[in-house]
């Protein structure tokens, strides 16, 4: 089931937008737990991945297995991730920039997830 959108919502996620950066609620956010996927909650990262990269927008080196598709961006230049679920636009993924051992930095909107905190169980539950 997919949630309704706002109108900014529907902008990145449907129609490929993206953040100015710097201004999404999860940039400088590193609490434990996992980050879904906004339109239909599949989980798509956990907290582990997650790095500072400086460059404005969450930042992970490694997905959950499965959930993110990576597509020829419109631009001929970049790599286009998407929710393997619901095909949400997500961000762009960027190899080769060394910023951490495994090479890889997904560069993610806030505005495409929502992040599930967890508890000393393991077991997440929606942050409000």
């Amino acid at each position: 089931m997919n949630r309704e959108l706002n109108d900014f919502e529907r902008f990145v996620i449907e129609n490929k937008g993206t953040e100015r950066p710097n201004t999404g609620e999860y940039n400088d956010h590193f609490s434990p737990g996992r980050y879904v996927c906004k339109r239909c909650s599949a989980p798509l990262y956990s907290s582990e991945h997650k790095f500072e990269s400086h460059c404005g927008w969450p930042a992970f080196d490694d997905e959950i297995p499965g959930a993110v598709e990576r597509v020829a961006d419109a631009d001929g230049r970049r790599t286009e991730i998407v929710c393997a679920s619901c095909k949400a636009h997500l961000g762009h993924v960027f190899e080769g920039e060394y910023l951490t051992e495994k090479n890889l930095r997904h560069c993610v909107n806030s505005v495409s997830m929502i992040f599930e905190s967890a508890d000393e169980q393991g077991n997440y539950h929606k942050a409000e």
